[in-house]
């Protein structure tokens, strides 16, 4: 009997991409899978034809063989085989159903040492607040892997070399069979390697690797926050098995300030003055990240009040402009005064009384409402 066009038995074009044969493969597999038709030999047959069409549309050279000449270009026995563990059963069968769940590979595909990328580090590293608006180069030690140099990297005693890992056979990975599931993993023997080490070398435990410490030098940008983080690409943890290096990131911490407060772009200090200076107003001097400003308050400053210095901030990492700086006025009471200076305040003290509410609007708007709360 003349067998059916393979295109025909998926339900799919010639134009079909390897994603849409997979998709239609599945989908007819499980229809005509024996489990769910035990006593159909035509289930059984269709699942044959199905397998086959499927393995020879996925395989690039027989698939272009079969375009060109047809059923005469590629082999009629390649998609036989029966029902069992071995090649062509539903083992492999499955391997390539479940194993893009599964993450693992499908049948004829090759097989090796699985590759890893090496882990992500980070290094705390705490600066000033000047060095932060400002910006800096500094350099840092980190812990790292070299490759050993008594063995050349290999992991085995000088003399002696790693041999092929005899559960997997090199590839690293292991197919795990229940029933018609084939589940792959890494391969317990050797970890994913591929290779067994008789002999380990003693430098480096049969690591292949030892650890030192490197000096790395790192740009701290103008305007760096607390928190931020700034990337070394490939000074990370080594990958496996050839993989690629992770990251290192080092992380700002910004030590407490002994005058500002920083939020954002924006500085915060507190600013005591003098009772005579809040009462006659004036010129004062207040620091700066970038050096000390003068400005004038107005006579009868009160506590608290906030005077802003526009761009005496930080200018930001991602910022077009720095921010500002808040200079929040603290009244500062007197103390340990002499018997003159007492004498003196009380004198001044009987003179604002005398001259009423005029001299203290905020005692009177308190003491209003303090009548009106009681009455």
């Amino acid at each position: 009997m003349a067998k059916r066009d393979f295109y025909e038995i998926l339900g799919v074009a010639k134009s079909a991409t390897e994603d849409e044969i997979k998709k239609a493969y599945r989908k007819l597999a499980m229809k005509y899978h024996p489990d769910r038709n035990p006593d159909s030999k035509d289930a059984e047959e269709k699942f044959k034809e199905v397998k086959e069409a499927y393995e020879m549309l996925t395989n690039p050279e027989k698939r272009e063989a079969y375009d060109r000449y047809g059923h005469a270009g590629v082999d009629p026995n390649a998609g036989g085989g029966g029902f069992g563990g071995g090649a062509g059963g539903f083992g492999d069968a499955f391997g390539d159903i479940f194993g893009d769940i599964f993450g693992g590979g499908g049948r004829g595909r090759s097989q090796g040492p699985q590759v890893y990328r090496g882990a992500d580090l980070r290094y705390n590293l705490e600066i000033t607040l000047e060095q932060a608006a400002h910006g800096f180069d500094t350099t840092i030690r980190v812990p790292s892997w070299d490759k050993c140099d008594t063995c050349n990297g290999s992991g085995a005693k000088p003399g002696t070399s790693p041999v092929t890992c005899s559960t997997c056979a090199g590839h690293g990975q292991v197919r795990m069979q229940q029933g018609f599931f084939s589940i792959q993993q890494t391969c317990p023997k050797c970890h994913g390697t591929g290779k067994i080490i008789p002999e380990p070398c003693a430098a480096c435990s049969g690591q292949g690797r030892i650890k030192r410490n490197k000096t790395l030098e790192v740009k701290i940008p103008v305007g760096i926050d607390n928190g931020m983080r700034i990337r070394s690409s490939g000074n990370g943890e080594p990958g496996t098995n050839g993989g690629p290096s992770g990251d290192l990131y080092v992380e700002i911490h910004i030590k407490p300030h002994q005058v500002f407060q920083r939020e954002g772009d924006d500085l915060h200090c507190e600013m005591p003055i003098s009772f005579a200076k809040a009462a006659l107003g004036g010129e004062i001097e207040v620091p700066t990240l970038s050096g000390k400003v003068s400005f004038t308050i107005p006579e009868g400053t009160q506590s608290g009040k906030t005077f802003r210095l526009k761009g005496k901030g930080i200018k930001g990492v991602r910022s077009g402009f720095a921010g500002d700086l808040f200079c929040h006025v603290a009244v500062e009471t007197p103390v340990k005064l002499t018997d003159k200076q007492k004498d003196l305040l009380r004198d001044f003290e009987k003179s604002t009384t005398e001259g009423g509410n005029k001299h203290s609007p905020q005692t009177k708007t308190w003491r209003d409402k303090v009548k009106d709360f009681f009455e």
